[in-house]
């Protein structure tokens, strides 16, 4: 199943939850450009170049240990939620290349099983045929929120500045399914969201 929005709507803490519940794997496809972000910072390959990137991103496919990430051999797990690779990753992964390598690299891994897939355009390009497909949405003042507790001591005006920084970098693949259920999240708790998903799950699969 498919799980997108925008950063800060809550699909990494849903999504995750959301396969503990069903017993399907977890796939952070945002967590993967984070990964190539990683390495081509660690290479000093310009992140400028697209077609560079995507080499790198062919060479060097991500994967997915139990809560881990992993590229070129290391577990970059902690490393790729630093604030430097929030605010270079939207740079990366805007290039057309690099998105189609790794849009084959998320096919080939959902395609090993069952799957919450999360990410921007899941439900829209990378899996437009998943049986399930939910887009979350989240007033700004809430994401920021969620972001400040990710993120102790850094200010409330730069969250909101990043956040909408952000919203403008991604929106051109950040769109919902025509066939997406959408999910406003602001009120919500985490297992608020879970269990309405779950519900959709177990009625699309009656």
């Amino acid at each position: 199943m498919a799980i997108d929005g925008p950063a800060g709507s809550g699909k990494s803490t849903v999504a995750r939850a959301l396969a503990l519940r069903l017993g399907f794997r977890y796939l952070d496809t945002g967590a993967m450009y984070r990964a190539l972000t990683w390495l081509a910072r660690r290479k000093g390959l310009a992140l400028e170049d697209g077609e560079a990137l995507a080499q790198l991103a062919v060479e060097s496919p991500v994967s997915f240990g139990d809560d881990t990430v992993e590229i070129a051999g290391e577990d970059v797990t902690a490393e790729i939620r630093e604030a430097e690779i929030d605010r270079l990753v939207p740079i990366v992964a805007r290039h057309p290349e690099v998105r189609a390598v790794m849009r084959d690299r998320q096919r080939a891994l959902g395609d090993e099983g069952d799957a919450v897939i999360e990410g921007r355009d899941i439900g829209s390009v990378v899996a437009p045929h998943a049986e399930v497909k939910v887009f979350l949405v989240a007033a700004e003042r809430e994401r920021v929120r969620r972001r400040a507790a990710d993120r102790p001591g850094v200010g409330a005006e730069t969250l909101v500045a990043d956040l909408r920084q952000r919203d403008e970098r991604d929106a051109v693949n950040t769109q919902p399914a025509e066939d997406a259920v959408l999910l406003d999240t602001t009120e919500l708790g985490i297992d608020e969201v879970v269990d309405r998903i779950a519900a959709l799950v177990a009625e699309r699969s009656r």
